[in-house]
């Protein structure tokens, strides 16, 4: 288990020194992929966002959520009613781009897949890594878990950063975050405290696998 470290993400000090804690990363001479982990609505993708921003060109980021299960396959397997749950995403295909990320001479780009909320679907070959990038950025839910083709992802991340933030906060976000894309309040309370909230108590019990433990503002900036 890696010794964990905790470090405010609140204060204008704490974000600078994530920062730098991504650029050592980027200098390191070597491609490094950096996982950022939390439960849904925890702030990954936009910590995420702004590291490669901050970075100018030194960073490219792969979420995790391109390996999406197509709703049409998750219709035919039965797992439509809970999208977003660990068996509704292909993780061996993730844990492979990963091993492709991790090539130590790269030559050529990397093409990975994202996932457009619009749509609610994931469109391959959508971001492209190139051989002279230094550090991948990838966030997402379940890069901590220890069961079935989850388990290698650990080990294929340089360091993982996992993201703390209050409940009520976080379950608000989520809420207003399916509305915004289309789903009526009622429904998306009621998908958040039975599909996003069971998933978040699965990530949560990973924890302690990271290095470094983020205390998250209540806004997000």
């Amino acid at each position: 288990m890696p010794r964990m470290d905790f470090l405010d993400g609140t204060t204008t000090g704490g974000r600078a020194a994530l920062t730098d804690r991504a650029r050592a990363l980027a200098e390191g001479g070597q491609r490094r992929v950096l996982g950022i982990a939390g439960p849904p609505g925890a702030g990954k993708s936009t910590l995420a966002e702004r590291l490669v921003a901050t970075l100018d060109g030194r960073a490219v980021l792969v979420p995790m959520d391109g390996f999406h299960l197509a709703a049409a396959e998750l219709d035919r397997l039965g797992r439509a009613d809970r999208k977003g749950a660990p068996d509704t995403f292909d993780a061996a295909g993730y844990a492979a781009l990963l091993r492709r990320l991790r090539d130590p001479d790269p030559v050529h780009p990397v093409y990975a897949p994202a996932f457009d909320r619009a749509l609610e679907e994931p469109v391959a070959g959508a971001l492209a890594v190139g051989p002279d990038v230094p550090l991948v950025i990838t966030e997402g839910n379940y890069l901590l878990l220890e069961d079935g083709p989850w388990a290698p992802v650990r080990g294929l991340l340089d360091e993982v950063w996992f993201l703390d933030l209050d409940p009520e906060i976080r379950v608000h976000r989520l809420v207003e975050r399916h509305v915004r894309y289309g789903k009526p309040r009622p429904y998306a309370r009621e998908w958040v405290a039975r599909s996003d909230e069971a998933n978040a108590r699965l990530v949560l019990s990973g924890r302690d696998r990271a290095d470094l433990i983020v205390r998250q503002p209540a806004r997000e900036r």
